[in-house]
């Protein structure tokens, strides 16, 4: 604004100036020549065009307006939020396409804005932006133009590196960077041509085209498959090592137990104990516990992790998990939030060790029905430590060790299970892509795993330690607010994404009721039942996930739709979500009568927490998808059989039935007819022929191409 006045002060007593400007600001993306712009202010006279000109030179040289053509000007893009007349802004995230293009997703309308891609300035996927909005036309959707880049969601982007004479480009990874970064020649470090490299986003000048950046790890060679995983975490902004601090720190933690400590804790060490996890796993964070009462009920303990005793608020290992927020599951390793000291020794509940653990402990009765439960810090030592597979075996009829007691417990969490479907939990299934690796990582294998009644038995006891955890500190007590906690919340779905649902499955022959909640819920799991085996099982199930809202944190309880619980949180897994980790400090310190943490603080550690949550899934899946790839890269030109999974404007998504690895079979290459997208009946139609293929048919298909760096494979169709 200083610059605007002293310009004022310099021509005719600042009116000329003001006139100027008020005319850039009218139409702030319209680049006017001194004549035009003297035409619009109402000037003739040749001597005051002239100052026109000389005006808007000198508003150039101040950087308030940028010449876009030689004599051509407009507002700056950092000026129009000072000048615009229009001053309508709204802030939010961008969601850039590979093509340029982006919306700017925002809470402050009801739908995205669409940004063309000469209008997205120096913004890039991710960032918070501030976006000016242009005058709304009829029956078109919100347009406008990012005028300011308000936080940068990275700074480290991963990529291959082309280098040239005195300068090289990276080409980035990612299908959502439509621009390659331009790096000086003195900013390569050691990187060689055709190399993976990470590079840092230093500057990006006003009128350059391209950002500029520097090298500042190599990575590899593309293709290696640790140079590949660790362009994932990158790609998705996870740290590929703990600070020196956070190192530092957990190599202090002493490996024992002081009798001081024991003491302090309720002592099960003699109550027979174990952990069942999955037959690749280190981190074990969860245990169960089995003892028969005088009374004749079982006391069931589900013994957490004691991961707060260790790890202190503003330590260098809490800033680095904070960040984290999450260990990340990737096809051929694990990424933990906390270092491997604690995930996987002193945290870890070992078979066999002693062991710090916060305690959730029922009294049940045959029926599962409970009547008394504790909260509190323990110390434990397990018997045994299963896999799933071990457990499932016994639970199949085959022997093992501590039989009677994995039965008796199988039989109490499928009375938990039956309860919580009957009070309107949704049947969601899971299934796994995994796959058999070789020694230097290569897939040379496929299969999908399947949850079975030992993955249940865990995950009832863990729902219901999240719930009781949750109703304890939430529930009113006394006529008194609850305390300020961490929630685990799932909002109802839309009713338009109900109605599209109960139409799309209507269309493959099946019903779906639309009411109340619990006329739904027991719709849509009679819906699973009718569809489990069948072909398009798979499709129905991912699509209702689709339709559900996304579970996330939050410190405002609305409870957990899809589970049916009015009070849900998660305490079971602090080695892994820094979200459970917050919660035991905050069981602990209200048990014993604490006061209530800041609600805003909390609630902008849960979003950033939803986020790292959100970012790790999709690292997890970008690293299957890599390894399917891989799996297909040398079967060109082999026939499968595939079910439709999605069709587009673009093309049709088939995935293999047995390996689910996902491509498209490109429109453009059928060549029989002209087909179209029927986006109603979620099909693609030929327009001479009307031949159609809807999602969830049946096809075949030959592989066609595979492109390791995009994760992308194409698919020829094979007619039948």
């Amino acid at each position: 604004m200083a610059q605007k006045k002293d310009l004022e002060r310099k021509a005719k007593g600042g009116s000329f100036v003001s006139h100027v400007l008020s005319a850039f600001g009218s139409d702030p993306l319209r680049a006017f020549n001194y004549k035009q712009l003297a035409s619009v202010v109402g000037i003739k006279d040749k001597a005051s065009r002239e100052m026109v000109r000389s005006v808007m030179e000198q508003l150039a040289k101040e950087g308030i307006l940028q010449e876009v053509k030689t004599g051509k000007y407009r507002l700056a893009q950092n000026q129009i939020a000072n000048y615009s007349q229009h001053k309508k802004y709204i802030t939010g995230i961008v969601d850039m396409k590979q093509t340029g293009k982006a919306y700017v997703i925002t809470d402050e309308l009801g739908e995205d804005v669409y940004i063309s891609s000469s209008n997205t300035g120096t913004a890039l996927n991710g960032d918070q932006v501030k976006v000016y909005l242009f005058p709304k036309r009829s029956k078109h959707k919100t347009e406008g133009q990012i005028v300011e880049v308000i936080r940068r969601a990275r700074t480290q982007y991963v990529g291959i590196i082309q280098i040239s004479k005195n300068y090289a480009f990276l080409i980035s990874d990612s299908t959502s960077m439509p621009i390659d970064f331009f790096i000086p020649a003195d900013k390569m470090k050691e990187a060689k041509n055709g190399d993976k490299v990470i590079v840092a986003l230093t500057d990006w000048p006003e009128n350059a085209k391209n950002p500029f950046g520097e090298v500042i790890q190599v990575l590899g060679r593309p293709g290696e498959n640790n140079v590949e995983m660790q362009s994932i975490l990158v790609e998705y902004n996870f740290p590929l090592s703990f600070t020196a601090a956070a190192e530092n720190e957990a190599d202090k933690i002493p490996d024992k137990i002081s009798q001081e400590e024991i003491k302090k804790r309720r002592d099960i060490r003699q109550t027979w104990t174990i952990t069942i996890d999955p037959a690749d796993a280190k981190d074990f964070d969860d245990a169960l516990s089995l003892s028969k009462m005088s009374n004749g009920h079982w006391e069931v303990g589900v013994h957490i992790a004691d991961v707060s005793h260790y790890v202190i608020p503003g330590s260098a290992i809490d800033d680095e998990a904070v960040d984290r927020g999450t260990s990340v599951y990737l096809v051929d390793r694990v990424i933990p939030m906390l270092p491997e000291k604690l995930s996987n020794f002193v945290c870890s509940l070992r078979p066999k060790e002693d062991k710090l653990c916060f305690s959730a402990i029922f009294e049940m009765d045959d029926e599962a029905r409970i009547y008394n439960e504790w909260f509190g810090k323990t110390v434990i030592n397990s018997d045994r430590r299963y896999n799933y597979e071990e457990a499932q075996l016994m639970i199949e009829g085959g022997e093992g060790d501590y039989k009677d007691e994995i039965l008796i417990l199988h039989g109490l969490a499928e009375k938990l299970r039956s309860v919580r479907f009957s009070q309107g939990s949704i049947n969601f299934e899971s299934e796994e892509v995994k796959f058999h690796l070789d020694d230097k990582g290569k897939p040379i294998g496929v299969y999908i795993k399947v949850q079975k009644e030992s993955n249940r038995l865990v995950e009832d006891f863990m729902l219901l330690a999240n719930r009781r955890v949750a109703e304890n500190i939430g529930i009113k007590k006394d006529g008194k607010e609850p305390k300020t906690f961490v929630y685990r919340i799932h909002d109802e779905p839309s009713p338009e994404k109900i109605n599209q649902f109960s139409q799309f499955v209507s269309k493959l022959g099946y019903s779906l009721k639309l009411g109340s909640r619990k006329v739904l819920v027991s719709s849509m799991n009679k819906l699973f039942d009718d569809v489990s085996g069948k072909g398009e099982s798979t499709m129905i199930e991912t699509i209702a996930i689709r339709t559900m809202a996304k579970a996330v944190y939050s410190t405002d309880n609305i409870g957990h739709y899809g589970l049916a619980f009015p009070y849900y949180t998660h305490f079971t897994s602090p080695i892994r979500r820094y979200p459970d980790l917050m919660v035991h400090r905050l069981l602990f310190s209200y048990l014993n009568n604490g006061p209530s943490v800041n609600k805003e603080e909390y609630e902008a550690m849960c979003d950033h927490a939803s986020e790292m949550e959100r970012k790790a899934v999709e690292a997890e899946r970008a690293s299957t998808k890599l390894k399917q790839a891989e799996y297909l890269s040398d079967k060109i030109g082999e026939v499968f059989e595939a079910l439709i999974s999605g069709v587009s404007k673009w093309g049709i998504f088939a995935e293999i039935i047995g390996n689910k690895c996902e491509g498209m079979i490109r429109l453009r290459d059928l060549q029989d007819d002209y087909y179209y997208l029927d986006e109603d009946n979620y099909q693609v139609v030929g327009q001479r022929y009307g031949e159609a293929y809807k999602l969830g048919d049946k096809i075949r298909i030959r592989i066609k191409n595979v492109d390791l760096q995009r994760k992308q494979i194409d698919y020829d169709l094979i007619r039948q």
